[in-house]
């Protein structure tokens, strides 16, 4: 036991030497591209929540500090892609280092004169990053939350206007209007000075601050749920615990230890732990934590079958992993591979297309044709073998479609070799010896290389061959293949026109045109084409050497630039000749289950090999979902498919996964770079399997018939109904985009839940506006919902703040629905929202299997 001690004490002071270090601050470089650097004081703030630094100039703005919630990794040494900008001497690698932090992953460079400092930097943030500030954040690690929560500390030094350490009376109304708490002012002024307890009146210490926020945050709904169970006591004791427990929230098993474990865990009052009973604050901070959220813990970790072929699975994939934001103009960063990875991915699609020669004989990956910076494939894959297993075991798949010469082919191979090393799977069993593609389970730790291969009646000698665009699975263009001819825009051969025999399709499309600067251009499927004048703009495409031609239809007098442009301008490529090309068997040889392969037709290619991989872009695909959904559904279920998005999307946008998922599309590839909607319900689709990457599709996909644009895809299936009660919303914030931030009207919530699956299943409804609350609003609504495919649907909570003249978002939680912790009957959740730590909505959920009579008659019950 002494030794221990003497370990932890050691490891304690060893903490409060960096904490002190980075609070006193040093002086670093930072470093921006080429530049010189910029020499600022870099310190931990005292609440040991953000990095910030001093400008040079008393005059220059604060910069924007960087939240140790944010950070993603600290690296030591030049490893970043600023770095290497700089010559390789220009740097003492020990005096250099890393953090990479944000959404789209940035990182801040620094150089200091002293490496000791640099490692202390290292080491602290490290520390704080694994939640330990001092001796006692040590000592209480393995609890949930601390009795004055991070954000709580936060929360008061932003209300500290002057910063003088405390808060008057007028900095408090300011805080309550920011969160969004109604409060009257006398009532707002007695609390205030029933927290205002100590010798220095008219304004509260941090201590005293606590003591009021318990005031106004006292949860009316929880305290009517605790001494319901409690006997009209205060306190829960175990054996009133237990039978909340067991009876509301359905846990099973519970042992007298995992109950007196709540209790210490959760109960902040000395006196209430010393008698073993949960106070009002303990049930609160119980409720509040992950046992009490919406998302089953167990789902934190790998809960399905992974010993099934490849082809029985959904696999999380990105597109474009190296650019950080548009297709244009956007920098290209390896740092991206090691965020995408760590964020559950397991199809990277940063390589195809963009493979190119590169000076020194070295190749390079960048967006074709277009302004993107360009990084060396060579740190693409050093950085890919460093982060492809760390947060998930399970195969990689690497899509390699290059434009590069033989020579630096090779160059490709050798590094993939040499770096990867047994990673590479490379076995010797051929698709004829195993017909099934292997499964995860057997894949653990390997990574997959899709790309092209030569030819199998190719001389086993040849060190190279050609390899023509038809056997590729490369990103097909968006064309029509027909000659130029006037009538090709014509109604009639427009891709409504599914009866007549033609193999080649064709699929237009328009431009909705934004007129206003900085808004993003969107695009949408020509669905019905007017009759157009001959009249041609031809424009160079940014992505390929080809030409693309405007059709666009005159206007009438007096008819303005933004009116109905949907209706008057088309685009169609028209691309050269396809062309062969040569592949080195260097390259070649490393393909192994993943041969990428172009779809000829839909309904026999699937039986052809499992061992291959088609990619589509979503234009072409939309046309299979609406002609050939059976077919596809079976096409999946024998080989590997990947979806792409248009390569008219040059934002970066992201389109809607879901009705690939509902073919049982494989890969399903999303601009990680680009956050939104869609990326929301990609996570939470992978969330559900421990976002390990994979997602084991449901058994209908994988054998049975099955068309999912039916009115019926499961004939004779029970629904699954979802009852959900949406009681409450807890400090929930003003909108990010409201015109005059915290300053604005206290917002008006209310609560939209959207069930996102089949056709068939989609649906949404709300409950009511609750007016001018938004840090403890009371909905008490029930909201019931039917679905036939539970299996693939996801759940979305999107809390809005209604206005006049519309609505404005504040956020969203999405969950997929078997992730959602109640089987049967119900229980009480939080529902916390994406990025929020604090802001949650309350729920008590119930799932019930039911059939049509008995689902009408539990609605008109409710």
């Amino acid at each position: 036991e002494g030794q221990k001690m003497t370990l932890f004490t050691i490891f304690a002071r060893a903490v409060e030497r960096c904490m002190c270090t980075m609070q006193t601050g040093t002086q670093m470089t930072k470093l921006k591209g080429k530049k010189k650097g910029l020499v600022r004081f870099f310190f931990l703030d005292e609440h040991k929540s953000c990095i910030r630094w001093r400008p040079s100039k008393k005059h220059d703005k604060a910069k924007t500090p960087v939240s140790i919630d944010s950070i993603h990794e600290v690296c030591e040494g030049k490893k970043s892609e600023i770095f290497r900008r700089y010559a390789e001497n220009r740097f003492d690698p020990n005096c250099c280092f890393s953090i990479y932090y944000g959404d789209r992953v940035k990182s801040l460079d620094l150089v200091s004169n002293n490496a000791e400092e640099v490692r202390t930097w290292i080491q602290g943030l490290k520390y704080l990053m694994a939640g330990i500030s001092d001796e006692d954040s040590l000592a209480r690690r393995q609890r949930t939350r601390d009795q004055y929560p991070l954000w709580l500390q936060q929360t008061f030094s932003e209300a500290d206007k002057n910063g003088d350490g405390t808060l008057s009376i007028g900095e408090v109304h300011q805080l309550l209007h920011k969160l969004n708490v109604n409060l009257p002012k006398q009532k707002v002024k007695d609390m205030f000075q029933e927290a205002d307890t100590d010798e220095i009146q008219g304004s509260l210490g941090f201590d005293e601050f606590c003591s009021f926020y318990k005031m106004i945050s006292t949860r009316r709904d929880l305290y009517l749920i605790m001494i319901s169970y409690s006997n009209q006591k205060e306190v829960l004791d175990l054996q009133d615990l237990a039978r909340f427990l067991e009876n509301v929230q359905k846990m099973r098993g519970l042992s007298r230890e995992h109950l007196f474990d709540i209790v210490a865990k959760f109960e902040p009052c000395p006196e209430n732990l010393q008698h073993m009973v949960l106070g009002i604050d303990g049930f609160t901070n119980y409720m509040r934590s992950p046992a009490g959220d919406i998302f089953n813990p167990e789902h934190n970790q790998v809960n399905q079958d992974m010993t099934q072929p490849l082809t029985n699975y959904f696999i999380a994939t990105s597109h474009n992993t190296y650019l950080t934001g548009d297709q244009l103009l956007s920098q290209s960063r390896v740092e991206m591979y090691a965020y995408v990875l760590q964020a559950g991915c397991r199809c990277v699609e940063g390589l195809p297309v963009d493979c190119w020669d590169g000076p020194d004989g070295e190749p390079i990956i960048h967006h074709g044709y277009t302004l993107t910076s360009k990084i060396l494939f060579k740190d693409v894959v050093e950085t890919i073998n460093k982060y492809a297993f760390t947060k998930s075991p399970y195969p990689v798949i690497l899509s390699i479609e290059n434009h590069c010469t033989v020579p630096q082919q090779k160059k490709m191979a050798e590094y993939l070799r040499e770096v990867l090393q047994d990673k590479l799977d490379l076995t010797n069993v051929s698709a004829q010896e195993c017909k099934k593609l292997p499964s995860p389970e057997i894949l653990k730790g390997k990574i997959l290389i899709k790309g092209k291969k030569l030819p199998a009646n190719l001389d086993p000698d040849a060190e190279e061959g050609d390899v023509s665009d038809e056997d590729t699975g490369n990103e097909e263009e968006e064309d029509d293949d027909d000659d130029d001819s006037d009538n090709d825009l014509q109604p009639g051969n427009g891709p409504e026109s599914a009866n007549q025999p033609k193999k080649k399709r064709r699929f237009g499309r328009s431009i909705i045109r934004s007129f206003k600067r900085k808004v993003p251009v969107h695009f949408s499927r020509f669905s019905n084409p007017q009759p157009l004048t001959k009249s041609f703009i031809y424009l160079s495409c940014f992505q390929r050497k080809k030409k693309i031609r405007v059709k666009s239809k005159a206007m009438s007098d007096g008819e303005s630039d933004h009116s109905s442009s949907r209706d008057r301008t088309q685009i169609v490529y028209h691309p050269k000749k396809r062309k062969t090309m040569r592949l080195s068997r260097a390259l070649s040889d490393l393909v192994k289950y993943t041969k990428s392969v172009r779809v000829h037709e839909i309904e026999t290619q699937g039986f052809l090999s499992s061992w291959q991989v088609s990619s589509l872009n979503e234009t072409v695909m939309n046309q299979i979902l609406q002609l050939k959904p059976g077919e596809l559904v079976r096409f999946n279920q024998r080989q590997l498919i990947r979806v792409y998005p248009s390569n008219f999307r040059v934002d970066s946008s992201n389109f809607n996964p879901q009705p690939y998922w509902n073919t049982g599309c494989h890969m399903v590839a999303m601009n990680y770079q680009t956050e939104g909607r869609m990326l929301e319900l990609n996570r939470a689709k992978f969330s559900s399997n421990g976002n390990c990457g994979y997602i084991l599709k449901p058994k209908c996909m994988c054998k049975a018939a099955f068309n999912p644009m039916t009115e019926d895809p499961l004939s004779g299936h029970r629904k699954t109904q979802l009852v959900l009660k949406i009681i409450s919303g807890q400090q929930l914030p003003k909108p990010k985009d409201s015109m005059f931030g915290d300053r604005g009207e206290i917002i008006d919530p209310f609560v939209e839940v959207e069930i996102i699956g089949l056709p068939v299943d989609c649906s949404k409804q709300q409950t009511r506006v609750v007016d001018d609350n938004g840090f403890n609003p009371m909905w008490e609504e029930t909201l019931v919902f039917s679905i036939l495919m539970p299996q693939i649907a996801l759940v979305r909570f999107q809390v809005w703040d209604h206005d006049p003249i519309g609505r404005d978002f504040i956020g969203q939680r999405t969950v997929a629905f078997t992730s959602m912790m109640p089987d049967q009957f119900g229980c009480y959740r939080h529902v916390y929202l994406e990025g929020m730590a604090e802001s949650s909505i309350f729920v008590h959920v119930g799932i019930n299997d039911m059939t049509g009579k008995e689902l009408i008659v539990m609605t008109i019950s409710l």
